[in-house]
């Protein structure tokens, strides 16, 4: 069996609540935002990347993952902690990790009516991930896993030989997700989450209430073996380790062993890329637009993020923005514009209850959702005052 772990790594620039200074900026708390990134950083991405690239030397080569690093992510350790873009640029050294392209700005412009904003904020992260890391992203990991044909028709359109999404029942149907498929009437390769294996270590992992508690680097390793299919596509937030999981839980020294213990099984880890070149597709698959898929809640589906009136209403308030902003020429309403897309900020306004509602209170900065609804939409229509009065 093959196993494929791919990591995401993000940051959101969260709101404040008066906003003051000059636009990007104006809107977004980069007090606490740098104070989030430095604590994920000692947390996670350092430590993490540091055991990464030691596995790596240790079993010579033999040990493989692919990260898609939002460009929100990258622009924030440009300012406060360059040190984490280094540690990946050791990575990307070794010839043994792929980087995805998603979109630059974590968005949820690939729903949009219009089109030009999605492809324009993918070219920008492939533009990003070459400057950084000198490679072209073969391979597309749209945010949240958002999937439909038309989006499979613009990742092609944009150069993509595959796309990453979720492996939803309602999507596979009676279908495995440990196989390629391809986009129906297409060529691009679409490769699909082992949500059940990925979220046993990403929600999981501390459980103690959990049957399978503890979950041991050997005993994941032989759940890994004994799959049937092609290949094991494990997808997590990069931030699992030491951060939404502490290290005292023993995530770390789980990711230290999972290789080790999976070479001994015979388990061979690939990048996205290489699934796609040793593997052919066994079958196709159709996501209508009136429904696309993606990872998050038990429904995966958009209503993470526009499921109640107000999400809705910072949504059709930011695509509605889009002739206003690119109208009044000012490139810092742009961008301000830009970075108020990420789907964090509507993530944080989910009314949701049950399990899915902690998850969604769990990552937000916010003590209500009504308060994330509030500082989005107090920005968005700040920001629309500013360009109507510069026009």
């Amino acid at each position: 069996m093959d196993l494929v772990l791919v990591f995401e790594v993000h940051q959101p620039f969260r709101l404040r609540r008066r906003f003051k200074g000059r636009l990007p900026y104006r809107y977004f708390d980069n007090q606490l935002n740098r104070k989030m990134l430095e604590r994920v950083s000692y947390r996670c991405y350092l430590p993490a990347n540091r055991i990464i690239s030691e596995i790596i030397e240790e079993s010579d080569g033999r040990f493989k993952v692919a990260f898609s690093i939002s460009g929100l992510l990258l622009k924030q350790a440009e300012m406060w902690m360059p040190e984490v873009i280094d540690s990946f640029q050791i990575l990307a050294d070794t010839g043994c990790v792929e980087f995805i392209a998603q979109t630059y700005y974590h968005s949820l412009a690939s729903i949009y009516k219009e089109k030009d904003e999605f492809r324009f904020q993918v070219k920008k992260h492939v533009d990003i991930m070459r400057k950084a890391f000198g490679i072209k992203p073969r391979i597309l990991e749209n945010t949240e896993l958002i999937y439909s044909d038309s989006i499979g028709v613009e990742a092609e359109s944009l150069g993509f030989e595959a796309v990453i999404t979720e492996g939803a029942e309602r999507v596979l149907n009676w279908r495995s997700p440990n196989y390629l498929y391809k986009a129906k009437d297409s060529s691009l390769r679409i490769l699909t989450r082992n949500y059940r294996l990925s979220d046993d270590i990403g929600f999981r992992f501390s459980a103690r209430d959990w049957v399978e508690y503890p979950l041991t680097a050997d005993k994941y390793s032989e759940w890994i073996a004994r799959s049937s299919g092609q290949y094991v596509l494990v997808f997590m937030d990069y931030e699992t380790f030491g951060e939404h999981h502490p290290a005292e839980t023993g995530i770390m020294d789980f990711l230290a062993w999972l290789p080790r213990e999976a070479i001994k099984r015979g388990i061979r880890f690939l990048t996205p890329s290489q699934v796609i070149d040793e593997y052919h597709p066994v079958d196709e698959v159709e996501v209508p637009d009136s429904n696309p898929v993606s990872w998050a809640d038990e429904e995966r589906d958009l209503s993470a993020w526009i499921g109640n009136d107000m999400q809705r209403l910072c949504f059709n308030r930011i695509e509605r923005l889009e002739s206003i902003v690119k109208s009044s020429n000012d490139r810092g309403a742009l961008e301000a514009w830009r970075m108020l897309q990420c789907s964090d900020l509507l993530y944080y306004q989910s009314v949701k209850g049950g399990g899915a509602g902690m998850v969604h209170m769990y990552f937000s900065p916010y003590e209500s959702p009504y308060e994330a609804f509030a500082r989005h939409m107090s920005a968005l229509l700040d920001l629309e005052e500013y360009c109507e009065g510069e026009g």
